[in-house]
């Protein structure tokens, strides 16, 4: 799918992520083990034959671009296209950082037009999911929407998510942002939109000229009540990760096997992420593991519970690591106990420690800290 270009927007609600985006923007949060949440949208992009990858940034994102590199593990070092990573440039007068999407896409509206594809795919970068774009792009093209929407069904396990309802062809008929969480199963926006290029850069001018900030509320709910916008919603597992709940939820749905299979079990659409050469796992004389992720090089000589472990992770003898997530050379030392907690890079738990949040509130400890 050569007529498609993409717009990735790599930050999103840092300030509900509390410590997990101190030192990074959302997209470069790990995910699964081994991943970053961009992992899954770089792969649905490169899968479905998308080359040319505008990524804009808002702050913290030196681990952005040392993970995303040149694009070489997603096959986008090329010569005549592939990632471009735009920082937080803005034309406004006070020289801040971009106050919403419009302001941000007006700022590369150079680079959208100097691209060759006559279409755009709009994404933000905290949805964990296998999608086939290229399917999307087609009924775009056949149904000659203004806008198509990417949506999932599910509940609003967070405040601040779109919901949309649509009638028999697809189109949409109402569309609101929720205030709080939800039980309701409700087809939900994954953010991801489809637009002709053209479309676009005359939507955002015109917006921005008006002092408009908000993609979706000044733009997108705007055309909803022209009818001019279509919803289709994928069949693929689909995660949308905006908050510490949701990121704790949605990593240990992962121990689910038909999630994983949803996610990574698809021969023709591969989750590619950075690769690391590392040693393999060794599990150690005391090791008691069960129903866990256990990425490569970790040191086991304790019990892992219903955990999810990333790389050259270490747990110590007499240790105890239940419904918790230790980042990449986390360390629990011997006889301490570890339940409904995420424990970031480079975080070291003494011995002898008692650590316990709530699977509905788990606890969190920032970056490179010693408890």
């Amino acid at each position: 799918m050569n007529n498609m270009m993409s717009v990735l927007f790599a930050a999103g609600q840092e300030s509900k992520l509390n410590e997990l985006t101190l030192h990074r923007t959302t997209a470069s949060l790990p995910f699964g083990g081994r991943y970053r949440l961009i992992d899954f949208t770089l792969s649905n992009i490169v899968n479905s034959g998308i080359t040319q990858v505008g990524i804009i940034a808002r702050s913290n994102y030196q681990s952005l671009m040392d993970h995303i590199r040149q694009g070489r593990d997603w096959d986008l070092n090329r010569k005549n296209s592939g990632i471009y990573v735009f920082p937080p440039f803005v034309y406004n007068s006070s020289k801040e950082v971009y106050k919403g999407k419009i302001e941000a896409i007006y700022s590369i509206l150079s680079f959208i037009l100097w691209s060759k594809e006559e279409y755009v795919l709009i994404s933000n970068c905290n949805v964990a999911a296998n999608i086939d774009i290229e399917k999307y792009y087609d009924l775009h093209i056949k149904n000659g929407a203004v806008i198509t929407m990417l949506c999932y069904k599910g509940m609003t396990t967070s405040s601040s998510r779109i919901v949309i309802e649509k009638d028999a062809d697809d189109k949409i008929v109402d569309i609101y942002e929720t205030e709080y969480a939800g039980t309701e199963e409700k087809s939900v926006s994954l953010n991801m939109y489809i637009i002709k290029k053209d479309i676009l850069i005359n939507l955002v001018q015109k917006a921005y000229a008006r002092g408009l900030v908000d993609l979706e509320k000044d733009i997108l709910f705007k055309l909803v009540n022209e009818g001019k916008v279509c919803a289709y919603d994928v069949p693929e597992y689909a995660a949308i990760v905006d908050d510490v709940k949701t990121y704790y939820q949605e990593s240990m749905n992962l121990l689910k096997y038909d999630v994983r299979k949803s996610l990574f079990g698809k021969e023709d659409r591969k989750i590619y992420t950075k690769v690391k050469d590392s040693v393999p796992t060794v599990y150690g004389e005391h090791a008691k593991v069960s129903n866990s992720l256990i990425a490569d090089g970790c040191l086991i000589d304790g019990v892992v519970e219903n955990s999810i472990l990333f790389r050259s992770v270490h747990i110590a003898k007499g240790a105890v690591v239940k419904n918790s997530i230790v980042m990449e050379k986390g360390i629990v030392g011997e006889n301490s106990s570890l339940q409904y907690a995420i424990t970031d890079k480079d975080v070291e738990i003494s011995a002898d420690r008692n650590i316990s949040g709530f699977i509905t509130y788990p606890i969190v400890i920032v970056k490179g800290k010693k408890v």
